[in-house]
């Protein structure tokens, strides 16, 4: 392989806002899949990763796409997302069992829940290095040079109107999206830089607080809190967990919640005992992301209720990690359901993967 950018490439990140920008930008829909730079050199492809390690072997249909799809020489910036199997919105959790340790399980997984690429950002064409080349050009030169491109490689949407980014913003979560990104139209490509912006949802929920982990730098310190939803059956279910803390805070959250400590024995968890040590209390297949990490907890009287920040759902639980926001002693902890959640109204996936057919 021999491309004026060549791998490995720290993608081009994004700063958090808490509304959509004015001023002269791109606005694209925000992808919830894995990001990915795309380096093609002829039938010599790559597939870099946030971490900046290959990802060839996970998804054998996106190097098949490429080849067919992209420019014979380019390096591409993107994302690899998977539609759910109601194939109206995207699913996170299905394209993270694609990433697997057996070949025959990618085989298979290949076949049965193939991904797709969305492309949206052009470092290099052909020997042109395009990273010192302002968005705009970029883009102009990413829309020429997939203009005939095919699923299950795309183009993202893009618009400059920011009324029309405010729609987006709304309509799009219905299909599994996390928000808006705004890019500045004359801005350079800047690895590991936040040099876009990010515009997420954000939504508080009263969660009742199940147990803990202990925080990497010492067992008296907090390092997330588990938090539970009581469904339909009248079960307390593992929704996710809050974090972020200063380290301060998580000793005095470690003190805080010593005499809510109880065995597994009274434990709505209980079940999860003969794990201990070894697994999440999710039943799922989350360990293989652990990198070997105990993922054990100390299980607490489900006792106290927590009101979190958090973006949107994935299935039954947060998608990602949700954000401390405070303690609410006037809540009975029976109380916290999925009745509390606020559901996004659903929307065409195929109209934002594909809006020239819409």
């Amino acid at each position: 392989m021999k491309l004026p950018v060549m791998p490995p490439v720290a993608p081009m990140l994004a700063k958090p806002l808490s509304e959509i920008p004015d001023g002269d930008m791109s606005f694209e829909p925000k992808w919830d899949g894995f990001r990915s730079i795309i380096f093609r050199d002829g039938d010599d492809v790559e597939i870099g990763s946030r971490n900046e390690k290959p990802m060839n072997r996970y998804f054998p249909e996106i190097i098949e796409a490429v080849k067919k799809n992209l420019p014979e020489r380019c390096v591409v910036d993107g994302e690899i997302v998977l539609v759910g199997a109601s194939g109206d919105r995207l699913d996170f959790e299905a394209l993270q069992q694609r990433i697997h340790p057996a070949a025959s399980r990618v085989k298979l997984l290949a076949e049965q829940t193939p991904a797709k690429f969305v492309a949206f950002d052009l470092l290099a064409l052909g020997d042109e290095d395009l990273t010192g080349e302002p968005f705009a050009e970029r883009r102009a030169r990413l829309a020429k040079a997939l203009a005939h491109a095919q699923p299950p490689i795309h183009l993202t949407n893009a618009t400059a109107d920011h009324g029309v980014a405010v729609r987006w913003f709304h309509e799009f979560e219905g299909a599994g999206l996390d928000g808006v990104i705004a890019k500045p139209l004359d801005g350079l490509y800047q690895p590991n830089k936040r040099a876009m912006f990010k515009i997420k949802h954000e939504r508080t929920v009263d969660c009742v607080l199940a147990g803990y982990r202990v925080h990497k730098s010492g067992p008296d310190r907090i390092g997330s809190l588990l938090l539970g939803l009581y469904n339909d059956d009248g079960e307390l279910a593992n929704v996710g967990v809050a974090g972020s803390f200063s380290m301060q805070r998580r000793q005095e959250l470690f003190e805080e919640l010593q005499p809510l400590v109880t065995t597994f024995d009274d434990h709505p968890w209980a079940w999860a005992k003969q794990e201990e040590g070894t697994r999440t209390p999710r039943n799922s297949e989350g360990s293989r992301w652990s990198g070997g990490k105990d993922l054990s907890f100390t299980p607490l009287r489900p006792e106290r209720v927590v009101e979190v920040k958090y973006d949107h759902m994935e299935g039954e639980r947060f998608r990602h990690t949700t954000q401390f926001a405070r303690w609410r002693p006037d809540r009975d902890p029976r109380s916290c359901t999925y009745e509390q959640l606020e559901e996004p109204v659903k929307f065409n996936l195929d109209e934002v993967l594909n809006p020239g057919n819409g």
